[in-house]
């Protein structure tokens, strides 16, 4: 399936009320939890990145943890819904991107991104937008990943899922934990796992004496 046949199944499935019931089942609400605790191990967040907010459930859930948040979501309709879901504050930046193509000079001390990586059509595009976060994320910031595993993408028609992203991400970030969460399906199992960038400042200044 082409990247913009993904796209186009994405729009049809936010026209549910609940798309992949994130709100109405067990196993999400757990997955949501667990990404939660993990956002939060450091604290209030400063300034906070959402890559993919599908309806906006667990936006809902970081924004009171955030003195300001940027979400980000290559769906328009995607945007839409979370931001009707979310009006009642005003310190969220919606921003419609595809994640290969979006770029800031902002940094964040928090990155979300959970289950949109697989959506890219290969594993050197998903290695060039984990680059792409990682030259986003502060030094001693967090980046928090989720997807399904390896086998359930590629049987969806996916190239790859959570053991190779994470493999990627563990070559540019430090893996401060990982959280396995089952639901009652074979599709219901995924990995969750925190990640720290080094902080290089104090390296960086030793350099320049």
């Amino acid at each position: 399936m082409s990247l913009d046949k993904k796209y186009q199944l994405l729009e049809r499935e936010l026209t549910a009320d609940d798309p992949w019931r994130l709100d109405g089942n067990p196993f999400e609400r757990e997955r949501h939890t667990q990404m939660l605790r993990l956002s939060l191990s450091q604290g209030v967040i400063a300034n906070g990145l959402e890559v993919g907010c599908a309806a906006g459930a667990f936006t809902e859930k970081l924004a009171p943890h955030c003195q300001r948040l940027t979400v980000v979501d290559v769906v328009p309709r995607a945007i839409g819904r979370a931001c009707q879901r979310t009006k009642r504050w005003s310190h969220i930046t919606w921003i419609v991107s595809d994640i290969q193509r979006f770029s800031t000079a902002e940094r964040f001390d928090l990155i979300v991104v959970a289950e949109v990586l697989y959506y890219l059509g290969d594993a050197a595009e998903m290695r060039a937008a984990i680059n792409n976060l990682v030259g986003m994320l502060a030094p001693d910031g967090h980046l928090v990943f989720g997807s399904a595993r390896d086998a359930n993408c590629q049987r969806w028609g996916h190239a790859a899922g959570a053991e190779t992203v994470i493999a990627m991400l563990n070559e540019r970030l430090i893996e401060v934990e990982r959280v396995e969460c089952q639901g009652e399906s074979a599709n219901e199992d995924c990995l969750i796992a925190c990640f720290r960038q080094p902080f290089r400042s104090s390296i960086q200044s030793n350099c320049r004496l």
